[in-house]
């Protein structure tokens, strides 16, 4: 028996197929430069294709996660009738002054890029008279294979206002005009159907093979890591900086970018920042950062400091959608640019984990590292200067490993 757990970033899909011990037996990998839904359902079908018709015969279970916060609008058929609006899409900044008078103070909805900010912001074009359905990504994906339309999870709903607390939609969002468009919420690895008979029979899967709630690709990746003590932390080195840090108290603070997530008796609270690794694809190719990392002494610290973003705002540690990018001087050797970015980046990671034990949230003791940056040697040790803790590389890198071990029941 076999559980494929897929996972969709910000840039490209992963899949992943494991034994019930843990044991990867096939991978498959399909990337993308447009975000549309079109083209994540292409990708989709283009990692089952991938699969041997043996490993399809043999998967009993599926999950899938997605990017946070980014969410698609949908009719009666589950058909989208706009483009998706990305996690990192700032419109619902004109939502907020709303918002404030919705949602309890330091809530993770006051953000303009929540799920909630851009459903209230869709409320005001023109096509929203169509919606019948709001659904996150991983909500969307699951349901082309399930058929189910308006489920989800409640890793997914958080930033819509769910109460994980109590595991209910709050009253102050029950009385929203919009309520009918919310998804029924589920706790992530949840059975929700089994696999659509066409689809079973296209494919070669088991007819049973049944579909799981999935989660966000940044706890997938926690999941994956081996991470399981009050203080374990995971950074995603990705195309932004995610944080996570499981903890036995559960922080939130709405100006700073923090919240957490219910991960069963604990609580994994972190913040997501749009410094990372797309920031230093933007100025140097993948062989150049092998290059000119290996003639970086890791030992000495960079006097360069910016704050790396591609374009204005972040939020986390900062949340502010008007903070400018700082990426001058740039010096003439390129070696010295490179670490002065990397440096930056690990300052602002460790400012990260910071403001979360700062807020409450259990001592940082070891960081465990995932996403493409986990490769750079260099790199990991100008964070483990910073940081003052162990930082190793995750016991599994791939987010959608983490999902399939959610979609086995391992996790909650």
């Amino acid at each position: 028996m076999l559980t494929l757990g897929i996972d969709f970033g910000t840039s490209g899909a992963r899949a992943v197929a494991i034994t019930a011990t843990g044991e990867v037996v096939a991978e498959a990998r399909s990337g993308y430069t447009v975000a549309q839904a079109q083209v994540w359902q292409e990708a989709l079908e283009h990692l089952l294709e991938q699969l041997s018709g043996e490993v399809r015969s043999q998967v009993q279970r599926i999950a899938i996660n997605g990017t946070s916060s980014t969410v698609l609008l949908c009719d009666h058929a589950g058909t989208p009738i706009a483009d998706p609006l990305l996690y990192n899409d700032k419109r619902g900044q004109t939502t907020l002054k709303q918002i404030k008078t919705l949602a309890p103070p330091n809530h993770v909805v006051h953000s303009a890029t929540s799920s909630l900010a851009k459903l209230l912001w869709w409320t005001t074009q023109p096509e929203f008279k169509q919606a019948v359905y709001f659904l996150h990504q991983a909500d969307w994906l699951g349901f082309l294979l399930h058929g189910q339309l308006g489920i989800s999870d409640y890793h997914n709903a958080l930033k819509l206002g769910y109460d994980v607390d109590h595991l209910t939609y709050p009253d102050w969002l029950e009385s929203l005009p919009q309520r009918s468009l919310l998804p029924q919420v589920r706790p992530p690895g949840s059975p929700v159907s089994n696999i659509q008979p066409d689809l079973a029979q296209r494919w070669q899967f088991p007819p049973h093979c049944l579909i799981y709630t999935g989660t966000t690709d940044s706890i997938a990746a926690f999941l994956a890591s081996g991470a399981t003590q009050p203080g374990e932390a995971v950074t995603s080195l990705g195309s932004t900086l995610v944080l996570k840090l499981l903890s036995r108290t559960k922080v939130e603070d709405s100006q700073a970018g923090v919240y957490s997530h219910r991960l069963g008796n604990l609580w994994l609270t972190g913040g997501a920042s749009n410094t990372g690794g797309a920031v230093l694809q933007h100025f140097f190719n993948d062989s150049q950062l092998q290059s000119l990392s290996a003639k970086i002494d890791p030992t000495q610290r960079s006097p360069l400091e910016y704050y790396p973003l591609l374009e204005t705002g972040d939020r986390f540690p900062i949340n502010d959608p008007n903070l400018s990018p700082q990426l001058d001087p740039q010096p003439d050797n390129p070696v010295e640019f490179l670490h002065g970015l990397l440096e930056s980046i690990a300052r602002i990671e460790t400012q990260g984990y910071e403001k979360l034990q700062t807020l409450g949230a259990d001592a940082l003791q070891r960081v465990y590292t995932a996403g493409g940056g986990a490769k750079n040697p260099q790199w990991t040790k100008i964070r483990q200067r910073r940081l003052q803790v162990p930082v190793v590389p995750s016991a599994h890198t791939e987010a959608a490993y983490g999902t399939a071990r959610l979609a086995q029941g391992m996790i909650r």
